[in-house]
């Protein structure tokens, strides 16, 4: 029997080709076509991350495999959150919110919203376990609001900004949470999170790859990743630029770093819902969203509080109201276990709205 997913030819050369793009780049400048050719090697590079993570994940199995492209792919962007706000001045203390608050919301109406309409569009009605979407939904709304909201409402510092023991509370209580929650989804209650009813899809059903190709595979994978950050920074100061030039809000760039970041995550949960298998499209969304912040939190609050720079966290009144908008509507969507293609045009209007407000504001 044939694995379900062969080591493709051109999944090994794509991120060669990056790692030779990076290796010239020193010497390339800020040329335009150089830039082009790095934009290109990025989205090569994130489709073949997306290949070797399906052939990790299918060994490893669910949830697991979701589990495991969400945490690697968060890592990756809290390094070059972290490189880009240390290497930049005090413009560069809201990255981390800009970016944090981006992820939900590409995650959470964008990520989800496509793939909810990918699959009613294709399959009609798409089901799911309710009890571990709304596990992921009840963690996910704690850590959204404790870390992005209550900022604006403490008065030990000015601003935005929580005072050092606040921020070391912040970056505790976060990692605890996503700690636990990835404890239930992995061991304690890990049967939330796996599908009921695979409905024939011949990639579930396959023989699982061989251990060997599952280790060259993560390997790739681990390169691929780091490879695409590498390639999103060197695109970065181009991104920053063009954001200024427009009179766009520097959250722009917020939102432009982790669509970069989210793409293999998006490819992937996209590809599951068009194969009837919205089980692991919710793990991978979901999952991912959390990751973002118990993961990046923690970490940059670690980072600024040995430097003692100040760290704005707290969002503004138009994305608390988009962030309780989400909360509200991602509720409704998840409470019966059932999705058509109305509650994925729902969440695309819902990101619609944020792109278009936050380039407008």
């Amino acid at each position: 029997m044939h694995p379900p997913h062969p080591l493709l030819r051109w999944t090994f050369l794509a991120p060669l080709a990056a790692w030779l793009v990076l290796a010239v780049a020193p010497f390339a400048g800020e040329h335009v076509f150089f830039l082009a050719l790095v934009g290109i090697a990025l989205a090569a590079t994130v489709f073949a991350a997306v290949h070797h993570a399906e052939v990790v994940a299918h060994r490893v199995g669910e949830p697991f495999g979701t589990l495991l492209l969400a945490v690697a792919v968060t890592i990756i962007e809290v390094a070059l959150i972290v490189s880009v706000m240390l290497s930049g001045g005090p413009e560069k203390w809201e990255l981390a919110r800009d970016t944090v608050f981006a992820a939900i919301m590409i995650v959470c109406n964008g990520i989800v919203g496509l793939c909810l309409l990918m699959g009613g569009l294709r399959h009609g009605e798409q089901d799911f376990r309710i009890r571990g979407a709304n596990t992921a939904l009840s963690v996910l709304a704690a850590l959204s609001v404790l870390t992005l909201v209550m900022p604006n409402y403490l008065v030990a510092v000015p601003g935005p900004a929580l005072s050092r023991a606040q921020l070391a509370f912040a970056g505790v209580s976060s990692l605890v949470l996503y700690g636990v929650f990835v404890f239930v989804q992995t061991i304690r209650h890990r049967d939330y999170f796996l599908a009921g009813d695979s409905n024939g899809d011949e990639s579930v059903h396959a023989a699982p790859p061989t251990t060997r190709v599952a280790l060259v595979s993560g390997i790739v994978l681990a390169l691929s990743l780091i490879a695409v950050v590498l390639l999103a920074k060197r695109l970065s100061p181009a991104v920053e630029r063009a954001v200024a030039g427009a009179g766009a809000p520097q959250a722009v760039v917020g939102i432009v770093i982790a669509a970069l970041v989210l793409l293999p995550e998006g490819l992937a949960a996209a590809r599951a819902a068009h194969a009837n298998r919205l089980q692991t499209s919710l793990n991978l969304a979901l999952g991912s969203a959390l990751a973002s912040i118990g993961l990046t939190i923690p970490t940059v609050a670690v980072v600024f509080l040995w430097t003692g720079r100040p760290l704005a966290l707290g969002i503004g009144g138009m994305e608390t109201v988009l962030l309780a908008l989400t909360l509200i509507v991602s509720t409704l969507t998840l409470a019966t276990g059932r999705t058509t293609i109305l509650q994925g045009t729902v969440h695309l209007s819902v990101f619609v709205a944020y792109l278009f407000l936050s380039t407008t504001q």
